[in-house]
């Protein structure tokens, strides 16, 4: 490439460094600029005085290596242009390029304001596109809103609390006027200068409902930050759904997390429709859920939803009470006589969406069970929103394809989705509450027909090996296309002993 004109950056770029009153120290770009006007004039001189050819190439040689050591410092095969010291100068691709560069250094990662940082742990009373934040971090972190009439009375409101707002109220640290000028509440005593009018803006402290972003480093695809509205709760961590932990990457081991509050409204609305937690709950990446029922609630679905469990009507009645939607309605019990019993199906009932239909069957599900009463109800069966068979496992309630999760997702829409899950965990936690689960180290130990059963698998597996060893020795086997006898009695072997063997 020929440069005919050569564009100089301004000083902003390459600033100058008052080093006392009377000395200044120029910017390593600048130094290489006089160089390269410096050799030009030279080359000029030479060419009007007319030296020799060899001279005049050699002056040339000169201003091309200024040039090129300007723009890469770090040539292959080239001497590094120095300052007087012999400190090599820093070139404008260095400036560019690395982990502590423009680009990876300033903009893909920087220091930002209005962020809080703290340690993660679960709550799953929370729903999934909540996030609790701690009291200290709410009253530190602002959001300016502007002043209209329909929220002129809330905001004087917070104007009066200030700072320092009474337990449980949040208020507002800086008032900014339409002139630009920034008051701080902190040194403001006169009630005549909380004076608010329409247009003023005032930085209030963060409330319920607010929507931040919340991110997990490292942040290896678009799910590792997300938007959530903000509850503001007691003590000092972040409180997450336990099931959106799952994007996240995160555990609860001492995980710390990031939060960013949006400053504008656009922000905000990019927050709330792109970002937010239901519109991330399927991927692109694979078209499947990333987010899906776990842990506790996973095991209490697998319970709850049995053939035989019953629900008494105390319980069934206090499970009501976690379900929003409640309309004072109580569903009619299954068992009338000798007392009211209602199925564990039925819980589900209430809170699948009554667009829903789904045929799908258990992770224990044999090709040997056929019709729609399956012997180990193993077939579930969803016809308009109700759950007329089978068991819920991590199949039908995990982050597969096809899940019921993902189903709801797609027919009724991410508002849904968020429902279902909250209202799964918050309904079948409180069963499992009641019912309790427990498990002892007796319950890992194989017993003796498992045990046989394992001791045959092996050994039908040792046989086989040895069959193919001994045709291997007698050259009985017969070479695959495209292997060697040995290539293919190594891949007949591992075709027998399957990695779980081993």
């Amino acid at each position: 490439m020929i440069l005919q004109v050569l564009p100089i950056p301004p000083p902003p770029v390459r600033p100058s460094v008052m080093m006392d009153t009377s000395s200044r120290s120029e910017d390593d770009l600048t130094h290489q600029l006089a160089m390269i006007i410096r050799h030009n004039e030279n080359l000029r001189r030479q060419e009007r005085s007319g030296a020799p050819a060899h001279i005049i190439s050699e002056f040339a040689q000169l201003l091309q290596f200024h040039v090129a050591t300007y723009f890469d410092n770090d040539l292959p095969g080239q001497p590094r242009a120095t300052q007087r010291s012999g400190r090599p100068i820093k070139s404008i691709c260095s400036r560019l390029k690395a982990k502590e560069g423009r680009i990876r250094g300033n903009l893909m990662g920087k220091r930002v304001d209005f962020s809080a940082r703290t340690v993660i742990t679960p709550d799953p009373t929370i729903n999934i596109d909540e996030l609790g934040v701690p009291w200290s971090i709410a009253l530190n972190l602002t959001y300016p809103e502007t002043v209209t009439p329909y929220n002129i009375e809330r905001l004087k409101e917070l104007v009066e609390y200030g700072p320092h707002p009474p337990p449980g109220k949040t208020g507002a640290k800086y008032i900014i006027r339409d002139d630009g000028q920034r008051l701080d509440l902190r040194y403001l005593k006169k009630s005549s200068d909380h004076h608010l009018e329409l247009g003023y803006k005032v930085e209030r402290h963060l409330n319920d409902g607010d929507f931040v972003l919340f991110n997990r480093q490292p942040s290896l695809h678009k799910m590792s930050i997300m938007g959530h509205r903000i509850k503001i709760m007691p003590y000092s961590t972040f409180r997450l759904n336990l099931s959106v932990t799952s994007p996240y990457n995160a555990d609860f081991d001492g995980d710390e997390m990031n939060m960013h509050v949006p400053q504008s409204f656009e922000t905000r609305a990019e927050v709330l429709e792109l970002m937010m937690v239901p519109k991330c709950i399927v991927s692109p990446q694979a078209n499947r859920p990333v987010m899906g029922i776990v842990q506790d609630t996973l095991l209490g679905c697998r319970k709850i939803t049995k053939r035989d469990t019953f629900i008494e009507k105390d319980v069934f009645m206090n499970i009501l009470m976690w379900w929003e939607d409640f309309d004072g309605k109580v569903p009619a019990p299954t068992i009338v006589k000798p007392r009211p019993l209602w199925t564990g199906k039925q819980v589900f009932n209430l809170i699948i969406p009554k667009q829903i239909n789904l045929i799908r069957t258990s992770a224990w599900h044999t090709d040997s069970e056929r019709g729609m009463i399956t012997p180990g109800d193993t077939l579930v069966r969803i016809e308009k929103g109700e759950l007329l068979s089978g068991t819920l496992c991590k199949k039908t309630l995990g982050t597969s394809s096809g899940s019921l999760i993902h189903v709801i997702w797609e027919e009724v829409g991410p508002d849904a989705a968020r429902k279902f899950l909250g209202h799964t965990q918050w309904l079948v936690n409180y069963w499992l509450l009641q019912q309790a689960f427990s498990i002892g180290i007796g319950d890992t130990i194989a017993d003796a027909s498992t045990m046989e059963k394992i001791n045959e698998t092996i050994s039908n597996a040792k046989n086989e090996v040895k069959d193919l060893i001994r045709k291997a020795q007698n050259k009985e086997l017969e070479a695959e296309p495209g292997r060697t006898m040995m290539e293919s009695f190594e891949n007949r072997v591992n075709q027998q002993c399957p990695k779980k063997f081993i």
